[in-house]
């Protein structure tokens, strides 16, 4: 498979407020053969990724650019912006940073504005990459390492979770099996042993008064 095959299974979802800016990465991603996903806003990026605001503005407005089943694909990597009303792409990190559904998500986050400070805490919150504006094809391919991780682990965590579950079932089926040997191997009353209980608790009884009725005949 080459590489360009290869890249185009993953998908990035783009979070812009400026709609030249999502544009333009949305063009750069493509042309680099990557699926693509366009949001203009934080909140409407965690409903993509099924994480709902109460605050988020109205769905009605076209601003996802994808199909109608777009919950269905994975996103591989989220690029978004800085600067953003409402949700900051930082706001944005975070709460992807504390789901345990999508911390494993790849962030990148972008900006015009060359703050040390802010590109500290970005990164010190779990950012892979800060990109300043305007975004090159050069620092797209720093995107690369960090999708090969994120399907590496998510291939590994799968993994893991087949080989627990299969555990579980196998314990289940020994649990199964031991339960089925108990009450195979317990021991049930036949014919045989409930007349031989039967004569050991009645002949005795009978056999007495037998013998004393005809010791009174004699």
């Amino acid at each position: 498979m080459g590489m360009a095959a290869a890249e185009s299974q993953f998908h990035v979802l783009a979070v812009d407020d400026n709609i030249i800016d999502r544009k333009l990465i949305e063009k750069l991603l493509k042309t680099s053969s990557y699926q693509v996903t366009t949001v203009d806003s934080g909140s409407k990026a965690l409903e993509f990724l099924g994480l709902h605001e109460d605050d988020q503005s109205s769905s009605d407005s076209p601003s996802i650019s994808t199909n109608k089943h777009h919950q269905e694909l994975e996103v591989n990597l989220i690029i978004t912006d800085y600067c953003m009303p409402g949700m900051t792409g930082y706001d944005l990190l975070k709460k992807i940073k504390e789901s345990s559904s999508l911390r494993n998500i790849p962030v990148v986050i972008m900006s015009s504005e060359n703050v040390p400070s802010r590109i500290s805490r970005c990164l010190e919150e779990g950012a892979e990459e800060f990109f300043l504006k305007p975004v090159r094809p050069a620092d797209l391919n720093r995107l690369k390492p960090h999708m090969m991780k994120a399907v590496s682990k998510d291939q590994k965590q799968e993994k893991h979770e087949e080989e627990e579950e299969e555990e579980i079932q196998s314990q289940k089926h020994q649990q199964q099996q031991q339960q089925h040997h108990q009450q195979q191997s317990s021991p049930r009353p036949s014919g045989n042993s409930k007349r031989k209980a039967m004569e050991e608790n009645l002949s005795p009884d009978r056999t007495r008064p037998r013998y004393s009725d005809i010791a009174a005949v004699v």
